[in-house]
């Protein structure tokens, strides 16, 4: 990994790989890592020493370590912390690799898929060449064929069945400009069934946290984390999930002497590290979150003040909080009143205190609830907008803030704008088609402003009868552009949605688990497989969790027959005859359009996000002066001259045009700062005020606006809604637009530009103006405790769809059976169902599932990778010894997992531990390529198989998804396990 290839004696001067093959007279990898004591994720340890313990002079040395290599700098491509690394190139050639000790995010340290990643360029094992199915071979054929035979499939499709009869299914793996061409081609094709992993992990949060305080996302950032006295962790494990975040957490525990509590039903490797572990029932996190703040309420912990000012809502969150006293609590969530008294005062009063979660909260069907809640007890202690404070939120993968923020998504346009009239209107400025074209693309007007379906969903919108999916056809074919088909839940049920499709396309380096399981369901033809590059073959940006931007340098050309992400959309829309209205003002040279284009179309249209400000320029500085960023503030100093006073990565919104150099904004919502230096408010996105109605039957209006608070220098002491031209002129600033400026703003709506807002106005204009006077352009609203508008406005705990506590279905109910996202949601009557049988008797475990260390997402790519592949060689299901007593399984044997549907049975090894309690069990999801106990490694293309295969933990998996976002349920279900 961190030796070259061009020879054994290393010329990389005090490096740890150099003293050791000095000792052993040069080093394979694999001793390497025995005479070093190094394993697997151990290697994350070498970036949490003491910097003071680094030779520093060596460690930031730059430019090329070996004669005539050039060094190349890039983005990890696993998890969403954000890690640079460092490449030197030869001739073409990737001949070595370090991680950035620049880099004010991973500082010199990579995880174990870190280190490893220019395995992914050089595999053997990767797609050489495009490849379709026939008559149950897999055959070569050229790109131009399979582009033309594609193209003429979908237009057959499209003819008979519609537009929205095809599914496009999108990646977090693209960079930002290849996610935004992905929906932008979706929305050229006709249709809003564009979707990507997001739905999968995060897109609960998106819309809980978006409908709290106006933005999807991490409030503050993993460096930032350093500042907290309290680190709460409810649905997450960082150790294993987002190893060299950890180095911020675990190093802020120790300076700051804080409070480092996990909540967790397993004992974790995060939880190794607690001061307070908590354990807790799977599926119960807000009884968790209720119970902490009904001794916040009853001890008066809660910040008045900031609630007064700031907070929409909070007598009606105290009605339901009322309903959660410690008995049950305990009674619910297993956890003693005493113990959670103690974490909510460390909460309350020890603070700064964030609260950090993952899938652990997201992937529910009560996901979206889960996180408002998560929220609610931020704004109840005032831990927003602050440092230290916050919603600290691990996304999954390396680009999936990104992917999600482009707007690679079933509900919206890029940049959050949703799907009306005046979105679609905005955007047909912005890419300079007409409005009527683009609505002539789809089946209708009304089609077009309706959500598309989830791609948790795809296999029933195949499926399910005709009548039952609201659009003209069931979908007819998928092409999927790296997402992994086994991080779906429901694996048996989408084998019958690969076998009726009558396309599928697979883009991607490596076949996936779309190939296997489309060959085990029986398919013998209409698959095609295009080899995709990976992202160090390409060159783009991509968005850390944290919202700072990244420019990841072309570190060698795309290997083989292999094509960017890029050059495959534009291919695909060429031969779909509109790539000259979807790239009018993007440059294309032999078929690849220049990413730095694509950025600079985003910046011209994101106004009301904030991804205006960060042109190519500007993300390029930082990666060259990335050593000149503090690693706590992430802040340049004011007097350099290339980025000097920015934050690192330009951390969205960054608002305004490049030429305004706003520096970004590190931390949301944070009225200590003048928004000129990051400061800013909650949004008010749902209104002005509110009407409500009283006891006696009267009504009142409630303002949503700021009362009395506001951020540094603001030129309106108060709270004030979003900035049009009409509300500049009343406040007579209207005259500090320039003429040009003003020349934009008619011309978006000649008839009415007062109502042009600072989210439509092309020039930026209404935007600097507000920026001028101190204000934050979206304006200054209340946080909402009360969501109006969500299935429940107010969290409600409600039972997963398959619990083993039967007794308190009664009390706490799923929703009830609704249409959402064009298709029928069932929950209620699956539940009422599994009740009625017994479900839980016959299944008696709880089954839950996570990452690994050294593997990531659906696992092909990792799985693939020796390195990797070495240290997780077998699929296991975590057991509880009195369980594991109770059924006759040994630890290491071979066991059979039955799930609650379908008959579903997986075959796999035992881990016995007590990692997780009794009545509960833990798989991690990275696996697949066996299925129902046989092994699926002949169905892939021959050479292309991943070294290590397994059962995927979606073939246990079962029914149950979020009502707000159509977010799948992988976190709690019921399962039985027997040995083999």
């Amino acid at each position: 990994m961190l030796i070259k290839r061009t020879h054994q004696h290393s010329q990389r001067h005090g490096s740890v790989a150099e003293s050791l093959a000095g000792q052993a007279g040069g080093l394979d990898r694999r001793s390497f890592l025995r005479k070093s004591g190094l394993a697997g994720g151990a290697l994350a340890a070498l970036g949490t020493m003491p910097v003071g313990s680094v030779r520093k002079a060596e460690a930031a040395m730059a430019g090329p370590l070996t004669t005539g290599a050039t060094v190349r700098k890039s983005i990890c491509t696993h998890c969403s912390v954000g890690c640079t690394v460092t490449a030197e190139v030869l001739n073409g050639v990737w001949i070595g690799q370090e991680p950035s000790w620049d880099s004010p995010i991973n500082r010199g340290s990579h995880c174990a898929k870190g280190a490893s990643v220019r395995e992914l360029v050089h595999s053997e094992r990767r797609l050489r060449y495009p490849m379709k199915l026939v008559d149950g071979q897999w055959t070569r054929v050229s790109w131009d064929t399979a582009i033309n035979e594609i193209g003429d499939k979908l237009q057959t499709v499209r003819e008979k069945s519609g537009p929205d009869s095809v599914y496009w299914l999108g990646s977090a793996k693209m960079t930002n400009e290849g996610a935004y061409l992905f929906r932008k081609l979706g929305a050229f094709w006709g249709t809003n069934n564009t979707d990507h992993q997001a739905r999968i992990c995060h897109s609960t949060t998106v819309t809980g946290v978006a409908n709290t305080w106006g933005y999807g996302a991490m409030t503050n950032s993993y460096n930032d984390i350093r500042n907290a006295k309290t680190q709460v962790i409810l649905g997450g494990n960082p150790a294993e999930a987002h190893p060299v975040s950890l180095q911020h957490l675990l190093e802020g525990k120790e300076l700051q002497k804080a409070n480092f509590v996990v909540i967790d039903p397993r004992l974790t490797r995060t939880a190794a590290h607690a001061t307070e572990y908590v354990r807790m029932r799977p599926g119960t996190d807000i009884p968790v979150l209720y119970g902490m703040m009904w001794h916040i309420l009853q001890n008066g912990w809660e910040e008045k003040e900031f609630i007064r000012q700031r907070v929409y809502g909070f007598d009606d969150l105290k009605k339901e909080v009322e309903k959660w006293p410690p008995d049950e609590v305990e009674r619910v969530t297993g956890i003693p009143g005493e113990q959670l008294k103690r974490v909510a005062k460390m909460f309350a009063t020890e603070k700064p205190a964030t609260l950090i979660w993952a899938m652990g909260q997201t992937q529910k069907t009560v996901g979206t609830a889960n996180v408002r809640a998560s929220c609610i007890a931020l704004l109840m202690t005032g831990n927003v907008g602050k440092a230290g404070a916050g919603a600290n939120i691990f996304r999954g993968h390396d680009n999936v803030q990104g992917a999600t923020d482009v707007g690679l998504d079933i509900v919206t346009l890029p940049f959050y704008y949703g799907l009306a009239e005046g979105a679609w209107k905005h955007w047909s400025r912005v890419w300079e088609v007409d409005y009527d074209f683009l609505k002539s693309r789809f089946d209708s007007k009304q089609i077009m402003e309706t959500p598309g379906i989830p791609l948790t969903r795809w296999f029933e919108a195949v499926t399910l009868p005709k009548d039952q999916v609201a659009q003209k056809d069931n979908v007819k074919a998928v092409f999927v552009q790296g997402h992994a088909s086994n991080s779906i839940t429901r694996i048996p049920e989408s084998l019958k949605g690969l076998k009726a499709l009558e396309l599928l396309v697979i883009a991607d380096p490596h076949p996936t688990t779309w190939a296997s399981l489309a060959v085990e369901a029986g398919r013998r033809d209409g698959i095609y497989i295009l080899p995709v590059a990976t992202q160090f073959e390409c060159k783009g940006s991509r968005v850390a969790s944290n919202r700072s931007l990244q420019w990841g340098e072309q570190i060698v050309k795309p290997i083989f027959e292999s094509k960017d992400d890029l050059e495959v959309i534009y291919r695909m829309a060429k031969k779909l005859g509109f790539a000259d209205q979807m790239f009018k003002k993007i440059k294309v040279e032999n078929n690849l359009p220049e990413a730095e284009d694509v950025l600079r179309e985003m910046n011209r249209g994101s106004w009301s996000t904030g991804y205006c400000g960060q042109s190519p320029e500007r993300l390029k500085a930082h990666m060259k002066n990335q050593a000149k960023f503090d690693m706590l503030t992430m802040r340049a100093p004011k007097d350099d001259p290339e980025v000097g006073g920015d934050y690192y990565g330009l951390p969205w919104p960054c608002w305004g045009s490049p030429e305004v150099k706003h520096p970004g904004t590190p931390l949301l919502y944070n009225t200590n700062l003048h928004v000129m230096d990051g400061g800013g408010t909650f949004r008010p996105r749902f209104g002005i005020e509110r009407e409500e109605k009283l006891p006696d039957g009267t009504t009142r209006k409630v303002s949503l606006l700021a009362d009395g608070s506001y951020s540094l220098g603001s030129g309106i002491q108060d709270g004030y809604p979003e900035f049009t031209l009409a509300s500049l002129k009343k406040l007579g600033w209207d005259t500090d637009l320039t003429e040009a400026e003003m020349a934009v703003i008619n011309k978006i709506n000649p008839a009415n530009p007062d109502t042009v807002s600072w989210a439509l106005d092309l020039s930026g204009g209404i935007q600097r103006v507000a920026l001028a006077h101190g204000c934050v352009p979206y304006g200054n609203g209340k946080a909402r405790m009360n969501a109006f508008g969500l299935p429940d406005p107010i969290p409600v705990h409600r039972e997963p769809i398959y619990t083993p506590r039967v007794d308190l279905v009664a009390k706490y109910p799923t929703l009830p059976d609704a249409k959402q996202f064009r298709m029928p949601n069932i929950g209620f009557s699956v539940q009422k169902a599994a009740v009625e049988k017994g479900i839980a008797k016959q299944f008696p475990l709880i089954l839950s599932s996570g990452r690994l260390v050294e593997y990531e997402g659906g696992g092909e790519e990792t799985r693939t990778n020796p390195w990797l592949a070495e240290l997780q060689q077998d699929m296991f299901i975590e057991i509880n010894p009195g369980d594991a007593a109770d059924r006759g399984i040994k630890d290491g044997g071979w066991v059979w997992v039955t799930g609650a549907e379908n008959n579903s049975r997986a075959r796999m090894k035992a881990l016995v531990t007590e990692r997780v309690g009794k009545g509960v069990a833990w798989m991690p999801f990275h696996f697949g390529g066996w299925f129902a106990g046989k092994d699926l490694r002949g169905n892939y293309p021959k050479g292309t198989d991943p070294i290590v295969l397994g059962e995927s933990a979606n073939t246990i998996t079962t029914y149950g998804y979020d009502p707000a976002t159509g977010m799948q349920e992988p976190k709690v279900t019921l399962c039985q396990i027997a040995a083999a």
